[in-house]
């Protein structure tokens, strides 16, 4: 009988080591290329630059790809670049950024030559979810500042926070703007306080990241236990009135005037993501400014935290449990 005893015993622990003991916990990994700010319609070779990402693109196992805006606007003339994206055989997304509606286009104008399904969507991968937004909505105060709208409203707003509670695993957040520049969302403190709500109800870092484009410059910080990403643009830093220099051909400039205005990156910046239940790892990616840089050009010096340089950093940011 004692025996027998043993048996049972040993039967029973033996089924909870493998039910339990061996159970490892669940592994995601979500591979995605991400680009932003080519600016077709001020960059002369954007088709070549757009093409370098795609090529990459194609040869890698990615989930997606995604670009964060300020991509084409619904042009004619801008089909043949827009077949260069739809190339790419797997899975694409995109973000509406501030000049996509530029010449007059309205947003569902915009939405259409994207084949989006509306201006702020979501969708599921690998045991995450990506929640992209739109951060060029008006914003009614008397008092908001001037220039291109970048506000969320409080439709768009509750619309997130039910996407968030029903995500079962964890959250990254994609926007043009970003939530964390003071020159970017005009409500992101707000918007910053629905995150981290979340986060403190679910217990856990249920959002990790929000990953933007828009400022053309590189840079990663942390709020809360939120990682707030600028990816840097495919294309050039603008510099503005005050800094304007031909940096190609008479012709080019004749053709593309806005060229003069910026400074330029040789080659095309983008960059790949991985993101596991440990880290997100973001490959760097560096080029050099085409013609003087800021530094030769007498502009001020920008904030540590957002540099004006040509690359995307290399970064492997971790995440709390």
């Amino acid at each position: 009988m004692q025996l027998l005893n043993k048996f049972y015993l040993f039967v029973i622990l033996s089924w909870l080591f493998i039910s339990f003991g061996s159970r490892e916990p669940e592994y995601v990994s979500v591979r995605f290329g991400i680009c932003t700010d080519v600016h077709k319609d001020i960059m002369h070779d954007a088709d070549e630059r757009l093409t370098s990402f795609i090529g990459e693109a194609k040869a890698r196992d990615l989930d997606f790809i995604i670009q964060m805006g300020d991509f084409a606007r619904p042009y004619e003339h801008n089909k043949e670049f827009m077949a260069i994206w739809n190339s790419y055989p797997g899975e694409k997304y995109h973000v509406i950024g501030n000049h996509e509606p530029d010449g007059g286009f309205d947003m569902s104008s915009v939405v259409e030559n994207f084949g989006m399904p509306s201006r702020y969507y979501s969708y599921d991968k690998g045991g995450l979810r990506f929640i992209v937004l739109d951060g060029n909505e008006f914003n009614p105060s008397p008092n908001r500042p001037v220039g291109y709208s970048r506000y969320m409203s409080g439709e768009q707003l509750s619309w997130m926070v039910e996407e968030l509670r029903g995500a079962k695993e964890r959250v990254v957040i994609f926007s043009h703007q970003s939530l964390e520049n003071e020159a970017g969302i005009e409500n992101r403190e707000y918007i910053r306080s629905l995150l981290e709500e979340e986060n403190r109800l679910a217990g856990y870092n249920k959002v990790i990241a929000c990953f933007s484009g828009h400022h053309h410059t590189d840079y990663a910080t942390e709020i809360n236990g939120i990682y707030y990403i600028q990816i840097n643009s495919m294309s050039y830093y603008w510099a503005g009135d005050n800094y304007q220099v031909i940096r190609y051909s008479e012709e080019i400039d004749q053709q593309f005037p806005l060229i003069k205005y910026t400074i330029p990156y040789e080659r095309s910046l983008y960059t790949f993501v991985e993101i596991s239940n440990e880290a997100i790892s973001i490959e760097g990616k560096e080029t050099k400014f085409v013609g003087p840089g800021p530094e030769e050009l007498g502009m001020p010096t920008p904030p540590e935290n957002n540099p004006i340089v040509p690359r995307i950093s290399n970064r492997k940011l971790l995440l709390k449990p």
